[in-house]
């Protein structure tokens, strides 16, 4: 029965989501460094809040993306959103399997796909860079693209710890990949707090051209 209950669930919540991410009006600004990333195949990173997932997933078919996804079942629903999409994960969490997804994560990368991350996650603090993204990086040797998101009107779930909102049907959602952050190199550490800063550093910039955007103003 719960299988069942999982197959069903699992198809409404993507038909919902691609009924509505169909209907928003969506403007992507991408560093041209990201488009030669894509072009070539090689490793990049895109690192965003958490709270942005719901906004962004539904460029993983136009970039083919890779992430780490849940053990949960809440997880397996966005595992299935995602393959439907057609992207790639790797399964597993901070206190499940972590080792393991980041080696599949790895081999993803390597393989061509763009990684997305959620670098705050999965538990918090909200807007607190954690150590993956750079240690990513460095096994990769891929440059960290810093992602802003801004939207008209959304639906924010407050009782989360990540503020985590979906765009409502019809708003306007503008996405900036912004000049990325060097790869990690081998002899950095992947827990430095300077790294952490630049990055929710560069993050916040990226949020702000996003709502410029909106606003109408140049970025």
């Amino acid at each position: 029965m719960r299988k069942i209950r999982h197959f069903i669930l699992s198809r409404l919540v993507w038909l919902i989501y691609r009924l509505l991410f169909l209907s928003w009006r969506i403007t992507l600004i991408e560093d041209a460094a990201l488009v030669r990333c894509r072009q070539q195949r090689s490793p990049a990173l895109l690192a965003h809040w958490h709270g942005d997932e719901l906004a962004i997933l539904h460029l993983v078919a136009h970039f083919h993306l890779a992430t780490m996804t849940s053990t949960s079942p809440d997880g397996q629903l966005i595992d299935y959103v995602i393959r439907r999409l057609g992207g790639a994960t790797s399964k597993g969490s901070s206190t499940r399997g972590a080792v393991q997804a980041l080696k599949g994560l790895v081999r993803l990368g390597r393989l061509g796909h763009p990684i997305s991350m959620a670098v705050d996650g999965p538990r918090g603090p909200i807007y607190q860079v954690k150590s993956g993204v750079f240690e990513l990086s460095r096994l990769l040797d891929a440059p960290i693209f810093p992602v802003g998101v801004a939207t008209t009107r959304r639906l924010l779930f407050k009782k989360s710890w990540n503020q985590t909102y979906l765009p409502k049907p019809f708003a306007r959602v503008v996405i900036v990949f912004a000049e990325p952050l060097l790869p990690v190199s081998r002899d950095q550490d992947p827990r430095s707090d300077d790294l952490a800063k630049r990055l929710a550093n560069a993050i916040a910039g990226a949020q702000r051209q996003a709502a410029n955007l909106i606003a109408g103003h140049n970025p």
